[in-house]
């Protein structure tokens, strides 16, 4: 059975969304699924790109109305995915790719458990401390939540389907690549 449905996770800053937009550019037979989010859009993001952003209170409202598939609490904000998007993306007979956080793939692998999994791992805490600090232009208030996060995330990489080091972005895309083909094929 072709697979439907790829979930990539990783610790934030270590790669996983730029993996899953530049493979969803190229391929397409593969969806990347818009998620919702409460955190503030950054100076380089616009509404849909990467997150539909939206109030606290209507994210509450959201939860209530059953809209999400899954939903998580990451670091301060609040994180879903649509029912509405994954629908969208099979009516079009597309693989369904997306980078969540580790609450959010435990949910999906039990509502879909043939969903393929892989984990970006950073070369080492620094590296992802260094990266976080130079994509937010400075050190964020939660930096300290965010390094904690981390190690228990990958703690549980050895759970996914697929792990990659992301050392070097194109030698590790061409990884991600490879195996992301190959699932689809």
């Amino acid at each position: 059975m072709k697979t439907r449905m790829i979930i990539v996770a990783a610790p934030s800053g270590a790669g996983k969304s730029s993996f899953v937009e530049r493979i969803a550019s190229e391929d397409p037979r593969l969806h990347d699924i818009i998620t919702y989010t409460t955190r503030p859009m950054r100076h380089h993001e616009s509404e849909g790109k990467p997150y539909f952003f939206t109030s606290n209170e209507d994210f509450q409202k959201k939860i209530k109305d059953e809209f999400f598939i899954e939903w998580a609490q990451v670091h301060t904000n609040f994180y879903g995915t649509s029912y509405e998007q994954i629908r969208l993306a099979w009516a079009k007979d597309k693989v369904v790719i997306m980078d969540i956080d580790i609450q959010g793939v435990e949910t999906f692998k039990s509502k879909f458990p043939d969903a393929k999994t892989v984990f970006i791992l950073p070369p080492s805490i620094e590296e992802l401390k260094r990266r976080v600090i130079k994509r937010d232009g400075a050190p964020p208030a939660d930096l300290d939540i965010r390094m904690k996060n981390a190690e228990k995330e990958m703690a549980k990489a050895s759970e996914f389907d697929v792990q990659i080091i992301n050392d070097d972005f194109n030698r590790s895309y061409a990884e991600f690549k490879k195996i992301v083909e190959n699932w689809i094929t």
